[in-house]
């Protein structure tokens, strides 16, 4: 249960940091890049170090770049099906989900060497 209360507390001021940083960048449209996402991952790394140990973060740290790199490729052709065919943003995404799970566990069976 400590775990948990810690996990909120180190998170909450994760979160609140990076809200603050995003709300001063110019333009507005930043600050989605210093949403809850990173600093989640950051304040589960640090709770994973203090836990685990460094190596066993350092795997956690190697699924999560996996897993920003298959977000990359998903948000890049969601823009472009939203730009070039003009259809939901809501279909789109939603259709687009499965792109990024087989992109993110195939590129984590390719290098961890499962496949």
């Amino acid at each position: 249960m400590s775990e948990f209360i810690l996990r909120f507390f180190v998170g909450g001021l994760v979160v609140s940091f990076f809200a603050m940083l995003g709300d001063m960048l110019r333009p507005k449209s930043f600050a989605g890049l210093f949403s809850a996402a990173p600093s989640i991952a950051l304040a589960t790394l640090t709770l994973t170090i203090h836990k685990y140990g460094r190596a066993y973060a350092a795997g956690e740290a190697e699924t999560m770049l996996l897993g920003s790199i298959a977000f990359l490729l998903y948000c890049a052709l969601a823009s472009f099906l939203l730009r070039r065919f003009r259809p939901s943003a809501f279909i789109v995404s939603f259709a687009l989900l499965p792109v990024w799970l087989v992109i993110s566990i195939g590129s984590w069976m390719i290098f961890s060497g499962r496949w």
